[in-house]
């Protein structure tokens, strides 16, 4: 997407044989054959010329909408608190089940996506979400645990593929001039998931100042919804396809076998034991999904106010994404300096965001807000939820809308980070799979500890003691490892491809216009 912005010359000309880029100007840049076939053509929408469907950009959207559909809609459910039911326990149950899985999966879940394939890890993965949202419908008709539990188990183990083939993708496919982009665009266009979907149960919920279980037809929606993502899955091309507009290809293994990427699985470790001090950061990033969504929204707002402020915090992350994707890319400023200046954008708002919201949790306790549970028939004991026309709801809507920025400036920036480290589509995958397996254990400790009622303000000092720890822990990240450029012969290390499996490929002479094409190329 990105990259269809940057042209600025006549449009690529078309011949049997190959497909070449020119561009205006006093210096163009050599004209790029592209293989025969409709992957490697371009496609015009009004003055908008749209990269080839085999190009980095058209393969990460692609990937963004299959996370639109599924995650999407999965946090748009979580966001609602209890997963969409008044009683958590049984998303308490099922999410400490889904991380536990989720955690052991994913550490190993680059492997399984290196040797399966980027399309088969990400339609699998899509096919949890589907059952997942299934459990809790179910759920708040007969209060099945078991379904619950089983379902958040295996939303684990698709989850761990799921997320390690995205993340290769938005990590590998993209040049280093463009990691910040493209990772801003896959998150904003994922989180435009969670808005929409979070607009489901506010529009069907409008009116109900109570507070209540979304109803059946939120749930079939979010159903529909993610069966559809699954599906799209399918439509990606296989990673070997994908061309970059300099004709490079992503390094990837050209034989990989189960016993080749077990052993590369290791070998990261000992070629790379710096992606350790970024495990801090790795486990903070989703223990305080927990807090956010069960300790704040569930605890504080009734239903509607719960889906208002839901559709406010996923909308704050695309903010979030579009700011932090941007200004990593910005060329003015070294990509070590970028690193450095990022680390310390990130500390400050930590302590600035999260200082805000311990003023909000010294207002309540779990006990206040459970003190009518002993006696469900007597509403008069019930703790009072916060509506959108309470006095005083404005202040703690925006702290909310602030945690979910916070949330996309985090997880963009950590992503940002290991894609500064390689360009090696094999490594990245595992990078990946540590990011979402040791993520995941983080999460199901906060969930388990959660549902056995620990004090709120405990889950909240937690969350931003990590937070703020695991920024000083990974420090040495950006001031020592992050360096301007990584060239391609560290990239191949311990990898059987060549320098010519994967630079710029079919280059042929400069061409300036239209014309000198048209002497090298039949239209």
């Amino acid at each position: 997407m990105a990259d269809a912005l940057e042209k600025t010359g006549p449009p690529h000309q078309v011949s049997s044989s190959a497909h070449s880029q020119t561009y205006s100007g006093e210096e163009a840049p050599a004209v790029v054959t592209r293989p025969k076939g409709w992957k490697y053509r371009d496609f015009k929408i009004g003055p908008v010329y749209i990269p080839w469907y085999a190009s980095p950009p058209a393969q990460l959207v692609l990937v963004a909408f299959v996370c639109f559909l599924c995650p999407g809609m999965f946090n748009a459910l979580g966001g609602m608190g209890g997963g969409g039911n008044v009683d958590p326990s049984a998303a308490n149950d099922s999410n400490t089940a889904l991380y536990s899985t989720f955690a052991v999966i994913g550490f190993f879940a680059g492997t399984f996506t290196n040797k399966l394939g980027i399309k088969v890890a990400l339609s699998f993965g899509g096919l949890g979400y589907c059952i997942y949202v299934a459990s809790f419908l179910s759920f708040s008709h007969n209060r099945n645990f078991g379904f619950s539990i089983f379902a958040g188990a295996l939303l684990g183990v698709c989850a761990g593929l799921l997320w390690t083939a995205q993340g290769a993708i938005m990590m590998s496919y993209p040049s280093e001039d463009s990691k910040g982009r493209y990772i801003s665009w896959f998150w904003m266009i994922f989180n435009l998931g969670a808005v929409i979907g979070s607009l489901i149960p506010l529009g069907q919920n409008i009116h109900t100042t109570s507070d209540s279980t979304v109803s059946d037809g939120t749930y079939i929606g979010f159903i529909v919804l993610t069966a559809l993502g699954a599906a799209l899955a399918l439509a990606l091309v296989d990673a070997r396809a994908v061309m970059r507009k300099d004709g490079s290809r992503v390094i990837l293994m050209k034989n990989p076998t189960w016993k080749t990427e077990i052993v590369g699985l290791w070998q990261t470790f000992f070629t790379d034991p710096y992606i350790l001090c970024l495990f801090p950061m790795f486990f903070a990033s989703n223990w305080f999904y927990t807090y956010q969504f069960n300790d704040v929204n569930l605890a504080q707002f009734n239903t509607r106010t719960r889906a208002l402020n839901n559709t406010l915090y996923w909308f704050s992350q695309i903010v979030g994404a579009f700011v932090f994707g941007y200004a990593l890319d910005i060329k003015s400023v070294r990509r070590s300096m970028r690193a450095k200046i990022a680390w310390v954008t990130l500390f400050l708002i930590t302590m600035a965001i999260w200082g805000g919201g311990y003023a909000f949790q010294k207002r309540y306790t779990r006990e206040q807000v459970h003190a009518g549970d002993a006696t469900p028939k007597d509403t008069s004991d019930d703790y009072v939820k916060m509506d959108w026309t309470t006095s005083g709801y404005v202040g703690p809507m925006f702290l909310f809308m602030f945690y979910g920025f916070y949330d996309a400036a985090w997880q963009t920036c950590v992503y940002w980070f290991m894609g500064a480290l390689t360009n090696n589509g094999r490594k990245l995958a595992n990078f990946a799979g540590f990011y979402k397996g040791i993520q995941s254990a983080g999460a199901a400790i906060m969930w388990r500890l959660d549902g056995t009622g620990k004090p709120y303000m405990a889950l909240f000092g937690s969350s931003w003691g990590l937070l703020a720890g695991s920024l000083i822990v990974a420090l040495p990240v950006m001031l020592i490892k992050i360096k301007d450029h990584v060239t391609l012969e560290e990239d191949l290390e311990f990898s059987d491809e060549t320098v010519a499996d994967v630079a710029g490929t079919g280059v042929t002479k400069a061409a300036t216009t239209e014309a000198d094409v048209e002497k090298t190329t039949a239209v």
